[in-house]
């Protein structure tokens, strides 16, 4: 994994499989060793810069206490915080940043401001989530299915919502490690083409396959694991009367779970809105792994970091 020093961190697309396998390796191991509170200080003295243009719970706490935990230290920093917001161009703010800290993690909406950030960094920068991926949630989603099932390998995962950030990085994750994705979207929210297109490339070299359809039932029938998320992502809150309408048909409740294989996982990477893309029921059901999920964040977060910024062999 010493070749993964340095490298930034904003699609799982730019990983091998082989990559990603060993920081969900790493993952594994620090969390074992994270349950019997041994040491596992691989960031020593390290300061990641954390840039949130959007809110969060989970990806500032995980960040914040995973490098905690590594030994580091996690800086805060919000739009009010930093000279971006006043108009200072990201290509000034990434080559300061590059000389006061070792890592950069940026939570933002257009990932073009990612990608910019990334190319003028003379350190590695992790996509906490924009508008187009969340590969950390999909790291820490492969880890989770991993664990639960004992195998990535021809399982089949079953996504129905909105064809958004999360669906994006699912498509690549999981084409990228040999699983079969199917997406369920209404027509006009389906994941972008591009991506799809780049999932079925990845799934034609490893194995695995893709479907995209408008037809829940057709994406969970069989599936192993049944992923859902809210139908309006943070900065479409205008949009949610008219989302709830179009997206009505597509709610993730027993009746759609029971179409899916015996004791299918249900995933859901938070924040959920019970009644509307799924019901409490099954949320909070025998089925539902999505507080392990939640919580494997942390972990997998903490390995991508200790291979991105760490000495890690």
């Amino acid at each position: 994994m010493g070749g993964l020093r340095g490298r930034h961190f904003l699609t799982l697309q730019d990983f091998t499989p082989r990559e990603i396998k060993d920081m969900l390796s790493l993952t594994r191991e620090l969390k074992s060793r994270q349950k019997i509170e041994e040491p596992h200080l691989l960031l020593k003295g390290k300061t990641l810069a954390m840039i949130f243009q959007k809110s969060s719970t989970r990806t500032r706490v995980s960040f914040e206490v995973g490098m905690w935990q590594l030994g580091g230290y996690a800086l805060f920093l919000s739009s009010q915080d930093l000279q971006m917001g006043r108009g200072e161009p990201i290509k000034d703010t990434a080559a300061v940043l590059s000389r006061y800290v070792d890592g950069i993690m940026i939570r933002t909406f257009d990932h073009a401001e990612v990608e910019e950030l990334a190319a003028h960094s003379t350190i590695p920068v992790i996509n906490g989530l924009t508008d187009l991926y969340h590969p950390c949630q999909a790291l820490g989603d492969l880890f989770t299915i991993q664990e639960k099932l004992g195998t990535m390998q021809g399982v089949n995962v079953a996504y129905v919502g909105d064809g958004n950030n999360v669906a994006h990085s699912l498509l690549l994750g999981c084409s990228k490690m040999g699983l079969n994705i199917r997406v369920a979207s209404p027509p006009e929210y389906r994941p972008q083409e591009e991506v799809v297109v780049r999932a079925m490339e990845n799934a034609s070299l490893l194995g695995g396959r893709v479907l995209v359809t408008a037809d829940p039932a057709e994406a969970v029938a069989g599936a192993d694991v049944v992923y859902t998320d809210v139908w309006a992502s943070m900065g479409q809150e205008e949009e949610k009367n008219k989302r709830r309408a179009v997206f009505s048909g597509y709610q993730v409740n027993s009746k759609l779970v029971g179409k899916a294989g015996p004791g299918a996982l249900v995933m859901h990477c938070l924040p959920a809105y019970r009644g509307e893309e799924i019901t409490a029921e099954v949320l909070e059901s025998e089925q539902s792994v999505v507080l392990d999920q939640a919580e494997n964040r942390l972990h997998a977060q903490k390995a991508l970091m200790a291979v991105l910024m760490g000495n890690i062999i």
